[in-house]
C-alpha cells in the first residue's frame, strides 16, 4: 500500500504553532512587575498587592492558555453577545462604580475586591470591532459602511468619557485607528479627520474638556505652575528617573520611592520607581521587552491566516503600545497624566489578567493557523 502524500512539503508551516517566546516575555514582565510592586509598596507595612498581584498573575495564566487552545473563530458565534456585555458592564459602572485615584468612576468594588470593567471592555472591542473590520471587507470605505464603525466605537466610548476616563478613551481610539489602517481605509479620510482633529483642538479645549481636564492640560505643558498641587505627581516622577542615573541606586534603595515622594508609585508611576532604582539601563531593558511583546503581536498579525485573526493581533498590538508610550512618556513628563497603567507591569488584578487573556487571544490567533507554505506568509 502506498504512503499517502501529503498536501503540504516539508517547508511548509506546521499547525498548532505556540509562541513560546511570546509567552515567556510575557511571564518575564508580570514576574518583574510583582517584584517593583513589592519594592514600591514596602512602606506600606504590608504585602497585600504582592499577594493579589501574584494571584491576578496565576489567574492570568490560565486564562492565556485557555484562549490559546481555544478556537478564536467561534466567538463570531456569540459576538453580538460580547459586544453588549461591553455595553452592559460600562453602563452597571456608572450607576454603582466608585471612584479611582483620579476621581473617574471606573471601579466596581466587591468588597476589597475591585473591577475595572473599561479593561474587560477593550477586549471586548478588539473580538467583536475585528468581527466587524473581517465581515466588511473591501467596503470600508464605503460612506455607511465606515459610519457603521464609527457607531460600533462611539457608544463605548461614549459611556467611557461619562465616566469620565479619558486615558482608556485614548486607548480605545488609537485601536480603532490602527485597525482601520491595516483594513486599507483611505487616505482622504485619514487626512480629513486628522486636520480635522487639529483645527478643532481650541474649540475642544474651550468648549468640551471640563476645568479639571483643562487644568491637567497646563499642568503637562508648565508642570512649575502647580508644583504642590496638580504638577506633584510629574515633578517627583521625573526627580525619580533622573536620581537613577545609569545603573540606578539599586533595588530597595530609591529615595523618591521608600520616603514617600512618588505618587500612586505602584500603579501610574511604578515606571518611575523602577527607573530609580536600576537606572537608564533598567529601563531600557523593560521598555524593550515590552516592545518585544508588541512586535510579536505585530508578527502574530502578519501571519494569520484571515482577517479576523489580523484585525485582534492588530488590536491587542496597538492596545499595548498605546500603554507603553503613555505610561513611560507621562512619567518622563512628555505625555499627559491620564493614569493608564504600563502593562503587565503595574499593580491592577482586572489589568493583569486582560492583558494576559488578551495575549492568550494572540496565540490563539497563531496556533490556530492553517498549514501555508512560507511563500503565503512572506
Amino acid at each position: 500500500m502506498k504512503k499517502k502524500k501529503s498536501n503540504f512539503t516539508s517547508r511548509a508551516i506546521v499547525n498548532k504553532e505556540f509562541d513560546w517566546l511570546l509567552v515567556l516575555f510575557v511571564i518575564a514582565a508580570a514576574a518583574i512587575g510583582i517584584v517593583i510592586i513589592y519594592s514600591a509598596t514596602r512602606s506600606y507595612g504590608t504585602n497585600s498587592n504582592v499577594i493579589v498581584q501574584s494571584a491576578a498573575g496565576c489567574i492570568g495564566i490560565v486564562a492565556m492558555l485557555l484562549l490559546c487552545f481555544f478556537d478564536y473563530e467561534q466567538f463570531g458565534n456569540v459576538i453580538k453577545y460580547i459586544y453588549l456585555f461591553a455595553v452592559f458592564i460600562l453602563i452597571v459602572v456608572l450607576f454603582f462604580g466608585t471612584a479611582g485615584d483620579w476621581g473617574a468612576r471606573s471601579w466596581i468594588r466587591f468588597g476589597s475586591i475591585g473591577l475595572q470593567p473599561a479593561e474587560l471592555a477593550k477586549l471586548c472591542f478588539v473580538i467583536t470591532f475585528s468581527w466587524h473590520l473581517s465581515k466588511v471587507g473591501d467596503r470600508v470605505n464605503k460612506p455607511a459602511i465606515l459610519l457603521g464603525l464609527l457607531i460600533h466605537i462611539a457608544v463605548l466610548v461614549g459611556l467611557i468619557l461619562l465616566e469620565p476616563d479619558m486615558g482608556s478613551a485614548m486607548v480605545f481610539v488609537f485601536m480603532f485607528a490602527c485597525m482601520l489602517f491595516i483594513a486599507k481605509l483611505s487616505y482622504k479620510y485619514i487626512l480629513a479627520v486628522i486636520g480635522l482633529g487639529v483645527a478643532s483642538m481650541p474649540l475642544i479645549y474651550k468648549y468640551v474638556l471640563s476645568e479639571y481636564q483643562q487644568q491637567r492640560i497646563n499642568v503637562f505643558i508648565n508642570p512649575d505652575i502647580d508644583p504642590l498641587g496638580r504638577g506633584y505627581n510629574v515633578i517627583q516622577s521625573k526627580i525619580a528617573v533622573g536620581s537613577g542615573q545609569m545603573w540606578g541606586k539599586g533595588f530597595l534603595q530609591g529615595t523618591q520611592n521608600q520616603m514617600g515622594y512618588l505618587p500612586t508609585k505602584s500603579t501610574d508611576f511604578i515606571f518611575s520607581v523602577f527607573s530609580e532604582e536600576f537606572g537608564f539601563v533598567g529601563a531600557v531593558i523593560i521598555v524593550c521587552l515590552l516592545f518585544l511583546i508588541v512586535f510579536r503581536c505585530f508578527k502574530a498579525a502578519k501571519k494569520a491566516d484571515n482577517t479576523f485573526g489580523r484585525y485582534i493581533c492588530t488590536g491587542i498590538g496597538a492596545m499595548f503600545l498605546f500603554h507603553v508610550f503613555e505610561n513611560v512618556g507621562m512619567c518622563i513628563g512628555l505625555m499627559p497624566v491620564t493614569g493608564i497603567p504600563l502593562p503587565f507591569i503595574s499593580y491592577g488584578g482586572t489589568s493583569l489578567v486582560t492583558n494576559m487573556a488578551a495575549i492568550g487571544l494572540v496565540l490563539s490567533v497563531t496556533y490556530h493557523n492553517k498549514p501555508r507554505t512560507r511563500v503565503d506568509v512572506y
